[in-house]
């Protein structure tokens, strides 16, 4: 699925907003990260609705298909979550954003556009952090699609498999050849 997502600069202006948001609640903040967002898609600006929970508790947020987003606030963020951090309501807020603009298969799309939009973000803290082998690491645990009735073989293992089946032609060869 081709997904357009902004630049990393749109992205990371987009990021330092809503943090500063989640921090001091300075409205202007929040309009800001949604008009670059807006202005980005071309589309028109969502109405947001403030509460304090929704669904007792176990909804962050929630969008509607007349563009209505209901968000948690910041200020209460915080109580009876489970998750309290900054980084989770703002990718709560990428993840509303994703069925504001994508509503067909929109749970799906919503969660790979919420990847898209924090993928690259934290790139200097992060690389400083990883070992020289998690690039390796990282893409063993990148899943293939199942198909009918195989199991789903992944990262090194399945390289030693495709390894081993040359190997086996390579051996079958040479015996037909003698």
């Amino acid at each position: 699925m081709r997904m357009i997502v902004p630049p990393l600069a749109i992205r990371r202006s987009i990021d330092r907003s809503l943090s500063a948001y989640f921090r001091t609640h300075k409205a202007a903040e929040f309009r800001r990260a949604v008009g670059e967002f807006c202005r980005f898609y071309n589309v028109k600006r969502p109405r947001i609705e403030w509460y304090e929970y929704i669904d007792w508790g176990k909804t962050a947020g929630k969008t509607y298909e007349n563009g209505r987003i209901h968000l948690i606030h910041p200020e209460n963020w915080k109580r009876g979550r489970i998750y309290k951090t900054e980084r989770m309501w703002i990718q709560t807020f990428y993840h509303e954003m994703g069925h504001f603009l994508f509503w067909t298969d929109a749970e799906r799309k919503a969660d790979t556009f919420t990847r898209r939009m924090v993928r690259g973000l934290r790139r200097g803290a992060a690389a400083m952090r990883r070992s020289p082998d998690a690039s390796s690491r990282r893409a063993a645990t990148v899943r293939a699609r199942p198909t009918a009735g195989r199991r789903v073989v992944t990262g090194r293992r399945q390289a030693a498999r495709l390894k081993s089946r040359v190997r086996v032609k390579a051996s079958k060869t040479r015996a037909a050849r003698s």
